[in-house]
């Protein structure tokens, strides 16, 4: 009104890495939930989608002979067609199909109702266990844990993006540092000996890396894939 200017300050946040659970620890929780919200969270386990994805899922978008899921995007992601387990596939078969085209979405109650639901079996299973890690565990988690676990099993970052759905590859690379910090101590090295300069450049072309030098003999590593 007055003409005058104002430059607002701007956040900036810091960086944390975020909790990745045990899978014992997510499949304690599944099996303390009703039917549907377990196959809720087997789903964002087996697929990494986000929660309003799986809310929105349709039976029409589920095909039982491939075993297959359909998911429409949330986010400005990627849609994608992911793959299911025998197990997941039997859950939603036994699935009653009581919300009409909807597999999970209750026209009388939004997502937050599962969210709480899913809370206060947190919560119980996580006092019977003694395991405060439990309550940590959130709908977004299982998707951080789908992504870890992809990448270390896989080592192909543009798997994971695909998988997730991420639009910028920018957005995977946290599942890198994440696999490379959970799983350090799983780590296995091939080892192999280089004597001549093309053994050498052999060894450099095929990721291996130089580690030091014994009776003149050069060594170098790989991580296992």
């Amino acid at each position: 009104m007055t003409g005058g200017t104002w430059t607002p300050p701007r956040y900036q946040g810091v960086r944390k890495l975020p909790f990745i659970p045990k899978e014992t620890e997510i499949d304690q929780i599944i099996s303390a939930c009703t039917s549907r919200l377990a196959t809720f969270l087997q789903m964002l386990k087996e697929t990494g989608m986000r929660g309003g994805e799986a809310w929105q899922l349709k039976w029409e978008d589920i095909d039982f002979e491939t075993d297959t899921v359909r998911v429409t995007p949330e986010k400005n992601s990627d849609p994608r067609i992911l793959r299911l387990s025998k197990k997941l596939v039997g859950m939603l078969n036994c699935t009653p199909r009581s919300f009409g085209e909807r597999v999970f979405s209750n026209p009388k109650a939004p997502i937050e109702h599962y969210r709480d639901n899913f809370c206060q079996r947190r919560k119980k299973i996580a006092a019977k266990m003694q395991k405060t890690r439990l309550l940590r565990i959130t709908f977004h988690t299982l998707r951080r844990w789908k992504g870890t676990i992809e990448y270390h099993r896989t080592k192909d970052i543009l798997h994971v993006m695909q998988v997730l759905g991420h639009k910028s590859i920018k957005n995977t690379l946290l599942y890198v540092q994440l696999a490379e910090e959970l799983f350090q101590d799983e780590i296995d090295y091939i080892s192999k000996v280089a004597k001549t300069e093309a053994e050498i450049c052999t060894l450099v072309e095929a990721g291996f890396e130089y580690v030091c030098e014994f009776n003149g003999h050069k060594i170098f590593r790989r991580k296992k894939y």
